[in-house]
Formats: structure tokens, C-alpha cells, sequence
């Protein structure tokens, strides 16, 4: 008896399961209706447009082209003339069989990319022959269209989606486009939009006879936004053509709100050439040069000394911390003694007397030298003047990536006290050891855009707005985004600064920066350029450069150029800034003879010298 009732028991219990199981694999389970939808209906992805992106005048940069993938069903290939589509596709017989195997191996019954992008010219010139390939089809997406072939280093270019990229972006479809770099990266979901689908039935043979349920399933795709840069683009045009056999970088900011007028990059390259199906030996070819790094963005990425422009800086802080004021005289003897032996050369002549803003035009380095030993040694210990130096300057940007809205950048270097103690003893270190920081040598690293975010700092008298590359959509918008950072220095110590640098461009080292009309504050430098070789200290040619702003009182643009082995400041940075000035405040340029000699000046066979590709720092 109780055999009987076990077999019955388990019979009933292996029958339930049974059905409990049917059930759920027929009502509830989705993975044999996805099965199903498989064998009967073929999914197709609609991809949108990706945004397009305006310059801040609304003049359109970048816009789509349509292409085409041509895809197979490999279960549904039939014999077809392998000779007329090899010529086709501009392939070889090789290639296509290489394609078609690699679809088999995918799916028999999926359909496969046989090639990408092809044109919409090609794609009409074979449409009529397309019934000879019924297993084939032509499947239509866009690509990047730069109507202004320029600020590749700042739109940045997409590419497709590959396989082993799908494992984290699972919402993608292999062969999609995505952004790689630049705005096209750090807005890649606006400008992305989201995709649709459309469904199709196929019969038994796996063929598509039709819209499957007259389209109730379809999903029209969401139309991507599109953007406005904070760029000029005939201001980013204009910085181009003037790097032309040049090396280096501009950075224009309207020192008012923050926004990057122009970002250049020399030299660049043409952003169409990572398009279409050449697009992959194209970038080979561009990340093989490593001597001009097309790719290497100099204007965010290149670290370099930044010279006498820091002078104004160190000023500013010996005012606020009270070491100096504006009369306070300093005497030059070509130069001071710092340390025992030691000597730091200046231009001033023998006996030269300088109050801060004739040391600010005549960019004595006695003057500086003098004012960072009294900013260090104020303190009760050399350390804690250093620190508190450093502090200051980190409230300008420095030593710190700023936050701007493109995925690339490098953070500069300041020194700490820390940084000293490991190279030195603890306490065995003073002012003398680290002297070069007052004339922005040393150990100092700064990019061209934290140069031009400190010039903007001192045109508003003290604060900054973090610099970005798009418009906000309102006033409230941005505020939230970007608000005031201010500094440590009281507003009237930088008028004396501003008159000192104003001085530069009327009577001091920037005189060929005067633009007539606009009152233009300035600062030459001339960055000593050193690299190691064979374990020993190397100098190159010297860097070229420039920072500015204009009009001095309710500054438009804040400009900082940097040239490398331009030899002295005013000879390349000081013209290329000053033509960019003017230009933007003016819409035109009236000093031809300038803009001439900047336009077809070339420093190529400065470069072609020994080293010369490898003058400024990376830190990887």
C-alpha cells in the first residue's frame, strides 16, 4: 500500500512539474517568443541623425551624410556574379569571402555587415541591379559631415562601435557610430539621439514578404539635439592660418562668462580624413607621426614653463600678502644674487631702479626674484610660505585640471613644500633653492589654457568662470554650471598689475602688440627650453610667448599663445595674439604687413633641427 501511494504521489509530482513548466516556457518564458520572432520576423535598427553643432554665431560646422551598409542573410545566398560585385565593393575576391564567412560563422539566419559606408552615389549607381543579389540588402546610417574643415582637436570624430565594446555598451549595435573624442565624446549622448526599429516578417524560406502587423510595432527614433560651441569660427579659422609651420597652441576666452572663443592646436589635422572608408588608414597615418602629433592636443595636453607671465602673478601675491606695494623699489644690476655663487640674469641695466610696474614692462627678474623670496621667507617657515603661495595660485586654476567640458587635459604642476622635502632634506631647502619659480622656470608646468584662464582671472579683477565649449540654453543654466571662482587677491591690487601689463604693449617688450584704438594689457615671455639627453641637461631654442587681454577696461578676450622654438616672446606669440585680437574685437585687420609676415612665417627647419620635435613635456 504505501508503494502504491509513493508511485502516485510522484507520478502526480513529475506530471505537475511537467506542466508547470510547459506553461511557463509558452505563456510567461520570452526566450522561445524571441526564438520565434527570430525565425519570423527580422528586426532592423533606424538610427537618427546625430546632432549637428553650430558655432556660437550660429554659422554650421558640422552636419550628417547619409551612407550605407551592405548586408547579407547568409542563409538566404544564392549563386550571384562574384566578378560584378567584387568591383562593386572595390574589394577582392578574398575580402568578400572572408566577409561571408565570418557573416556565416555570426549567423546563418542574422544578417552581417559585408562592407560599411558606402556612398549614397555608389549605393544609387547598384541599386539597380540588386535583385540579382536577393540575399543582400542595403541598410542606411550617417555619418559626420564637416562642412568648416577645422577645430578637429576640439569637435574630436566618431567611429564604430566594435565587438568587444559591446560587452559594455550593451544599447549599441556593432558598426554604430560613437564618439571618440572632444564635443562629440563629452556630448555624446545629445548628440547620439535614440534609436528606432522597424520589424519585418519573412516566410518560410527566411525571405521578407512585408512590414510585419502594418508597422504597430516600429519605433521611431528620437531626433538628437544639436549643439552651439562658445568657438568663433572665423576667430578659429583665423588662429589656424596663422600657425601655419608653426607648433603650438592658442586659447581665447571671453573672460566675462567663461566661454573658449577659439582653441588651436598646431599643427591639426583635416577632421574629414576620419570619414568614409579610408577613415582607418587615414588615423594610422596620423597617430604614426610622432614628431608633429597631430593628434596630441597642445592647447590642453602640452605642459610647458610658463615664463614671464607668471611674473604677474607672483606680483599679485606679494601685493596681498604685503611683502611689496606699488612704490616699492627694488634695484637691478643686470640681474641679483641669490645664493652664494649664484645669479639670476635681468636686461635692466646696471643700477636700474624699478617701482612694480616698471619692472612689470621692463620684466626685470631681480624684481620678482626679490618679491618670491619675501612671499616665501614671510612666513615662520620657508614651508608654509611656499604652501601658502601654492594656495594662492591654485585659486587661479593652476596645478589643477579646471573642469572644462572636453575629456582631455593635464593638471600642470605647482610645487608644494612636500615636493621640496622629498628632494631635499626636510628644512633644508629656502627660497634661494626654488628661486625660479619667480620667473616661472623651474618646476612649474602649466597648459595653454590655464595660461589663458589666468590672464581672464586678472581682466575681471579677481574671479573666473570655469571655461567650457558649448552654450548653455539660458542665463540660469550657466550660472548653476559655471559661477564665480574667486581668488585670494583684493580687487584693487590688480589695477597696478593691469596698468604694469598695459605698459608692456605701449612702451615695454610687446610693443609690436599695440593695436590702435583698443588698449591692450600684456606679457611677454621667453620660456628656456630643456630636455634630458644621455642623462645629462640639454637646452633647446627657448619658447615663444604671449598672453593678453583686451580692452583693458571691460575686457572682451583674454588670449594666451604659446609657440614652440619661437625663440623670445614678442618675436611669434606677441603678433599671432595681438592679429587675434584684433580680428575678433574688429571683425577685419588693418596691419597687413604683419598679418603677412605671421601668415607665411615658418618655423619647419627649426623642427627639422636635432631633438627639436620633442620640446615640450608630457607627462604620461
Amino acid at each position: 500500500m504505501i508503494k502504491k501511494i509513493t508511485l502516485l504521489i510522484f507520478t502526480v509530482g513529475c506530471s505537475l512539474l511537467f506542466i508547470f513548466q510547459l506553461i511557463n516556457l509558452q505563456l510567461f518564458s520570452p526566450d522561445y517568443l524571441e526564438l520565434s520572432n527570430n525565425n519570423a520576423i527580422e528586426k532592423r535598427p533606424i538610427y537618427p541623425n546625430r546632432g549637428m553643432i553650430y558655432d556660437r554665431n550660429g554659422v554650421l560646422i558640422v552636419t550628417n551624410q547619409p551612407v550605407y551598409d551592405l548586408m547579407v542573410i547568409p542563409e538566404n545566398l544564392i549563386s550571384f556574379d562574384t566578378l560584378e560585385l567584387t568591383s562593386f565593393l572595390n574589394i577582392s575576391k578574398k575580402d568578400l569571402k572572408k566577409q561571408l564567412k565570418k557573416a556565416k560563422r555570426f549567423s546563418h539566419k542574422l544578417p552581417s555587415v559585408v562592407i560599411r559606408q558606402i556612398s549614397k552615389e555608389e549605393r544609387a549607381s547598384f541599386q539597380e541591379k540588386m535583385w540579382k543579389y536577393p540575399s543582400f540588402y542595403f541598410q542606411k546610417k550617417s555619418v559626420r559631415d564637416y562642412l568648416i574643415p577645422t577645430a578637429s582637436n576640439i569637435l574630436g570624430y566618431t567611429s564604430e562601435v566594435n565587438e568587444s565594446e559591446l560587452k559594455n555598451k550593451t544599447d549599441y549595435d556593432i558598426g554604430e557610430m560613437i564618439g571618440r573624442q572632444g564635443i562629440e565624446k563629452a556630448y555624446e549622448k545629445k548628440l547620439r539621439g535614440e534609436k528606432g526599429v522597424s520589424f519585418f516578417q519573412k516566410d518560410r524560406f527566411n525571405r521578407i514578404i512585408g512590414p510585419y502587423e502594418d508597422n504597430t510595432f516600429d519605433k521611431n527614433p528620437v531626433i538628437s539635439d544639436n549643439l552651439n560651441l562658445t568657438i568663433d569660427v572665423l576667430l578659429q579659422l583665423y588662429g589656424e592660418s596663422l600657425f601655419a609651420n608653426k607648433r603650438g597652441g592658442i586659447v581665447a576666452i571671453e573672460p566675462s562668462s567663461g566661454e573658449v572663443l577659439a582653441l588651436v592646436s598646431a599643427p591639426n589635422y583635416n577632421p574629414n580624413l576620419l570619414i568614409g572608408r579610408e577613415r582607418s588608414n587615414n588615423f594610422k597615418i596620423l597617430v604614426n607621426d610622432t614628431v608633429a602629433k597631430p593628434l596630441f592636443d597642445r592647447a590642453l595636453q602640452a605642459e610647458y614653463s610658463p615664463g614671464s607671465p607668471f611674473k604677474t602673478l607672483n606680483a599679485l601675491i606679494g601685493l596681498q600678502e604685503k611683502v611689496i606695494t606699488p612704490e616699492t623699489i627694488f634695484t637691478c644690476n643686470k640681474g641679483f644674487s641669490y645664493a652664494r655663487g649664484a645669479f639670476m640674469k635681468c636686461h635692466c641695466p646696471v643700477g636700474t631702479k624699478n617701482k612694480l610696474i616698471r619692472s612689470i614692462y621692463n620684466s626685470c627678474n631681480s624684481y620678482f626674484g626679490k618679491t618670491y623670496s619675501k612671499i616665501i621667507e614671510s612666513a615662520s617657515s620657508s614651508a608654509e610660505g611656499l604652501d601658502r603661495w601654492k594656495t594662492h595660485l591654485e585659486k587661479f586654476g593652476l596645478g589643477n585640471y579646471l573642469g572644462y567640458d572636453l575629456p582631455i587635459g593635464k593638471k600642470g604642476f605647482i610645487p608644494s613644500s612636500t615636493y621640496y622635502d622629498n628632494w631635499y632634506k626636510k628644512g633644508g631647502w629656502k627660497s634661494s633653492t626654488t628661486i625660479s619659480n619667480a620667473i616661472g622656470q623651474g618646476e612649474i608646468l602649466t597648459t595653454p589654457i590655464q595660461m589663458a584662464n589666468f590672464t581672464a582671472t586678472i581682466a575681471n579683477r579677481g574671479y573666473f568662470f570655469k571655461p567650457h565649449f558649448t552654450k548653455p540654453k539660458s542665463q540660469k543654466i550657466r550660472d548653476s554650471l559655471y559661477p564665480k571662482n574667486y581668488t585670494l587677491i583684493e580687487p584693487q591690487h590688480f589695477e597696478t598689475v593691469i596698468e604694469g601689463m598695459h605698459q608692456v604693449v605701449e612702451r615695454g617688450t610687446a610693443r609690436i602688440a599695440k593695436i590702435k584704438g583698443i588698449a591692450v594689457s600684456g606679457k611677454t615671455g621667453t620660456a628656456e627650453n630643456f630636455i634630458r639627453l644621455n642623462n645629462k641637461k640639454t637646452q633647446l631654442t627657448d619658447h615663444s610667448i604671449f598672453v593678453a587681454f583686451a580692452p583693458k577696461e571691460n575686457p572682451k578676450i583674454a588670449i594666451a599663445v604659446f609657440v614652440e622654438n619661437g625663440y623670445w616672446g614678442s618675436r611669434w606669440a606677441a603678433p599671432i595674439a595681438s592679429l587675434m585680437i584684433e580680428k575678433y574685437l574688429t571683425r577685419k585687420v588693418k596691419r597687413s604687413w604683419l598679418e603677412k609676415r605671421m601668415l607665411e612665417g615658418s618655423l619647419i627647419d627649426e623642427y627639422a633641427k636635432p631633438l627639436s620635435g620633442n620640446s615640450f613635456k608630457i607627462n604620461e
